[in-house]
């Protein structure tokens, strides 16, 4: 079995110059759970697949992943990644932007080494999930200047810049391992779900986390009155007078007091177990089109995965 973290780890970026590639270094060796490349990797094995033909594909999605966290940083102003400073802070913006570009030049490297039989629809599958991540980043930036936006339209925000990426590294290595097409749209779809469950389940740790367990601040979303799952829930379900708090709140300069009234009132409201009713039911989802797929242990691991997302601390 092919140990994802060790092949990360071997990735080289010991090249000149620094100040470009130190960041890349120092981006990938913070951790994290390496989601994507394992799914790559899990749903190459579900399907009788080698895991070395899809080594390339998880490695090229970890990689892509996590430059569009460094530009999302940027973008967010957020100081803190996996619990430390996050690249733009470190160094400096054009650092982190600069670096990001490289990492998406070196996740189109790493993808052209698919064996070549099964390059042409992997490339294309990952430029359409490319171009749905950037769609979903528009329309997250789009929210913030928007006070009309529908939880509807938050799902699908979420779906493109969230759900893709999970989705295209489950059919990518389905696909290697040469599953059949309906198994394809079947694992896609699955993970869909787990992508859908992980965001909200992340739109309710910065709320209600621990930031020791979670690696950033909480509270960052209500301070910038960002638009996610628990706030329009919340304006969806308020009453007049809760709708009037809800505003004056959303007014209020960003802080502890913000943060603490804007969390009082989701209690009040109830959001907490209406996001927590949603994760159980994507994660549901995903879990009902796993037992389409076969079953084995590669299954096995993919059902504990999607019960320990709907469970996470972090």
């Amino acid at each position: 079995m092919v140990d994802i973290h060790s092949a990360i780890a071997s990735l080289d970026w010991s090249k000149e110059p620094q100040g470009l590639y130190a960041p890349i270094a120092y981006t990938l060796r913070a951790g994290g759970k390496r989601l994507r490349p394992q799914l790559a990797l899990t749903a190459c094995r579900m399907f009788g697949g080698r895991e070395e033909d899809a080594l390339p594909a998880a490695l090229a999605l970890e990689v892509f992943h996590n430059f569009t966290l460094l530009h999302d940083d940027v973008m967010d102003h957020a100081e803190v990644r996996r619990g430390r400073e996050t690249v733009h802070v470190r160094w400096n913006e054009n650092t982190s932007i600069l670096s990001g570009d490289q990492m998406m030049i070196e996740a189109y490297r790493l993808l052209s080494q698919v064996p070549a039989d099964k390059l042409h629809k992997t490339l294309r599958w990952f430029n359409e999930m490319a171009t749905e991540i950037c769609e979903g980043q528009q329309y997250d930036v789009d929210f913030e200047q928007r006070e009309d936006v529908r939880l509807e339209e938050y799902i699908e925000m979420i779906r493109l810049k969230t759900s893709v990426l999970l989705a295209n590294a489950l059919r990518t290595g389905a696909y290697i391992a040469g599953a059949p097409d309906e198994a394809q749209q079947a694992i896609y779809d699955c993970g869909i779900h787990l992508g859908l469950a992980f965001q909200i389940q992340d739109d309710l740790l910065d709320v209600y986390g621990d930031p020791k367990t979670f690696g950033k601040a909480i509270g960052g979303d209500i301070c910038c009155n960002k638009k996610t799952y628990l706030l329009l829930t919340a304006r969806d379900r308020a009453d007049e007078v809760q709708r009037t708090r809800l505003a004056e709140w959303l007014k209020h300069a960003p802080g502890k007091e913000k943060i603490a009234g804007m969390t009082a009132l989701y209690d009040e409201i109830g959001v907490r177990g209406i996001a927590e009713q949603a994760i159980a039911q994507h994660t549901a989802e995903a879990l009902g089109l796993l037992d389409t797929l076969p079953q084995n242990e590669a299954t096995d691991f993919l059902r504990q995965l999607a019960n320990k997302l709907e469970n996470r601390t972090s």
